[in-house]
């Protein structure tokens, strides 16, 4: 089943990129039976001190690739990176949990290799019979995944007959196991995760059913820039908080008290607003913010307009009369993205801003909306708001998403067979 998403290309360039990323081969197209499947996950799971995973979302996103490859037959081996080892082994970073819980969730023995190349590893993966796993030690204990080593890029596709990449919050960088493989197997196709990701995101920035509202939050518009230009081509309204604010606040000539700020993005903060004028998409910044003297769980903190924020105090979420505009805004569109929190969503006095954004999604999708969270800090507050499962496709990949929003080419993905 190939993926078509896009039903009207506009003529610029990053449509038609994200037309040629749609059009993807995936698992469904492709014959498995007894065929050697390397398979790139993101098993990059967060262990507390005692080694124990501490969220297995991530290899529980994964079993519908790695079922499917064990229903049909196939042999898989999987490979992921998890931390930083900085290109040395190093047993705090080995993906040996894993293996293990992933044995559990399957409920059968997932090999481990003590290495993700040579010849050793080499004999454990032509052992493998019809329908069993094992996954290869940690990427990044070899330097050359990161530096996408076209030698060590051609040692580990010589291991499988077939590529898959299911790994969509990697596919963003030019690593060795997610483009420098592709040139050394001929069926390299994508896995189920990937495939549900470029639908929504697909989707959303081709196709989406109006008013189409984008939410963007977190501490700076130089991290967001490029979402905002390549957004206002899509959206008609763009909910503007967290700390970038400020600086546009600031660049409107408002006092700001202590709060954060970019001063070298004035001139940008400005130049967005006309844009967004001039493209004709509603861009809504807050009318009020909750301010505190410092960053802190026992500050104490008050509601304040932005028109008057107190000398020496930080704003730190949106305020309540702000609340109720974006929650309208929210649950009146059919289709919602959101990227970046309201405010310091960490500290529960802060959190109301974020939370009551997470719940308005959650509303808007039981009346039908589509609503996509793009990964990062927004995944997490909305899991931590308890919502999770309430709206439409919380992504997995921070920087992946953000990047595509962007339309930017992800080379994972683009690698990929057509």
């Amino acid at each position: 089943m190939y993926i078509h998403v896009y039903k009207n290309i506009q003529a610029h360039k990053s449509t038609n990129q994200h037309h040629r990323e749609m059009q993807k081969k995936t698992l469904s197209d492709i014959s498995l039976q007894g065929k050697r499947v390397l398979m790139r996950v993101d098993f990059n799971v967060p262990l507390d001190q005692d080694r124990n995973i501490t969220d297995d979302k991530r290899i529980v996103g994964a079993l519908p690739s790695i079922r499917k490859v064990i229903e049909e037959g196939g042999r898989l081996i999987l490979m992921s990176h998890l931390g930083r080892p900085k290109g040395k082994v190093n047993p705090e970073f080995s993906l040996a949990p894993a293996a293990k819980r992933l044995s559990e969730l399957l409920g059968m023995p997932v090999t481990m290799a003590n290495d993700c190349i040579g010849t050793e590893v080499m004999q454990e993966v032509l052992a493998l019979q019809d329908g069993e796993v094992m996954m290869l030690e940690n990427l990044r204990f070899h330097s050359e995944e990161e530096s996408n080593d076209p030698d060590f890029a051609k040692e580990l596709a010589s291991m499988g007959e077939i590529y898959v990449n299911d790994a969509f919050g990697t596919a963003h960088r030019a690593h060795a196991s997610t483009e420098g493989i592709t040139h050394y197997v001929q069926t390299a196709v994508a896995g189920y995760l990937i495939e549900k990701e470029l639908r929504y995101l697909g989707t959303a920035l081709s196709d989406a059913q109006r008013p189409f509202v984008a939410i963007l939050g977190g501490a700076k518009i130089s991290g967001k820039i490029d979402v905002l230009e390549h957004l206002f081509d899509k959206v008609d309204t763009v909910l503007v908080g967290g700390a970038m604010v400020f600086t546009f606040f600031k660049a409107q000539g408002l006092s700001i008290g202590n709060s954060l700020v970019e001063d070298n993005k004035l001139e940008l903060a400005v130049s967005l607003l006309e844009k967004a004028k001039e493209k004709g998409v509603r861009l809504l910044l807050p009318e009020d913010v909750v301010v505190a003297a410092e960053l802190s769980a026992d500050a104490a903190a008050r509601v304040e307009p932005v028109t008057a924020i107190s000398d020496g105090m930080i704003g730190l979420d949106i305020g309540p009369a702000t609340i109720e505009t974006y929650a309208k805004e929210i649950t009146g569109a059919k289709t919602v993205l959101w990227n970046g929190p309201m405010g310091v969503f960490e500290i529960d006095q802060f959190a109301k801003g974020t939370f009551s954004v997470a719940q308005a999604l959650a509303d808007a999708t039981a009346s039908g909306a589509t609503t996509i969270i793009g990964g990062g800090d927004s995944a997490a507050a909305i899991a931590k708001a308890g919502l999770s499962d309430k709206v439409t496709h919380v992504s997995t990949g921070g920087g992946a998403s953000l990047e595509f929003l962007e339309g930017k080419e992800l080379p994972g993905i683009a690698a990929l067979n057509d």
